[in-house]
């Protein structure tokens, strides 16, 4: 029942998504960045650069992915998933880099592409972990072929809608699943750690020229965009190296719903003293 309500839940997020957002995907003046500074003879410098720690995350991801099975990773395509996850995430290093270098539509495709292979991957790793290892598993191909196609089918027909799905749906459908799905692992609360900073992340974009101002054009709201996008496979990998198997599974919300609770149950607790007085003999005089 839980599992169709979700199901339900992130239908109408597509539809409400598809209504919305606009058929024109990337019109010409957002192309030009506050920030084109060239240092150190790197075109728009700070947003280049600011990619590099999406290469050094997702390389020691991908190396503790199967380092002595650091992660402790143990249903199956688990392994597969998160690897697909940490490739993703680096090669953004190199899909970005190469766009900011000369921003344009044909080298956007490249920017978005390890993108959506992350989002992507983290909805069948959420399958996985929370509905059913076997149909995650399965999911995984599916899941990539739908994101490349949402590339394509904006790279050819100018409509962003097919990938602002893609992009957004998981932002909002991993938080609620994340609340709302008993975990196999500990330490979920990572996941929302993980939802907020992109958050985070998309309102610096959306910022971009104005955080440029305020910071007296010394960094732009694109190039802390990056570094706080960087912060979520941050998050995740210090989720998979800290969890373990939950000998009870609970969801966030059940386990909110048990601490309020208690300290419901702790502020209205009144204690009850009851004193004794013993008789004092009379002195006489």
């Amino acid at each position: 029942m839980q599992e169709m309500l979700l199901l339900l839940l992130v239908i109408f997020m597509k539809l409400l998504l598809s209504l919305f957002l606009e058929t024109n995907s990337y019109q010409n003046g957002l192309l030009w960045f506050a920030f084109r500074l060239v240092l150190l003879g790197i075109p728009n410098t700070l947003n280049v650069i600011s990619n590099v720690p999406f290469l050094i995350v997702g390389l020691i991801g991908l190396v503790h992915c199967y380092y002595k099975n650091y992660f402790k990773l143990s249903l199956q395509g688990e392994l597969c998933g998160w690897t697909v996850f940490f490739i993703g995430v680096a090669a953004v290093a190199f899909g970005s880099s190469y766009y900011h270098l000369k921003p344009n539509d044909a080298r956007l495709v490249w920017d978005r592409l390890p993108m959506t292979v992350a989002f992507t991957s983290i909805i069948a790793i959420f399958i996985i972990e929370r509905v059913d290892a076997r149909k995650g598993t399965l999911s995984i191909i599916p899941l990539l072929l739908a994101g490349i196609v949402s590339i394509l089918y904006w790279r050819f027909f100018d409509d962003l809608r097919p990938y602002g799905l893609v992009q957004f749906v998981p932002c909002i459908a991993i938080p609620v699943m994340a609340i709302l799905l008993p975990p196999m692992y500990t330490h979920s609360t990572y996941w929302l750690w993980a939802a907020g900073f992109y958050l985070l992340a998309k309102i610096e974009e959306a910022a971009d020229r104005p955080i440029y101002n305020l910071t007296h054009h010394i960094m732009s709201g694109h190039t802390l965009k990056h570094l706080c996008a960087a912060m979520v496979p941050v998050f995740l990998t210090l989720m998979l190296a800290k969890r373990e198997i939950a000998e009870e599974r609970l969801s966030l919300l059940q386990m909110w719903r048990i601490s309020w609770t208690k300290v419901k149950g702790n502020g209205t607790h009144v204690e009850n003293v009851s004193c004794t007085y013993s008789a004092v003999p009379k002195e006489e005089s």
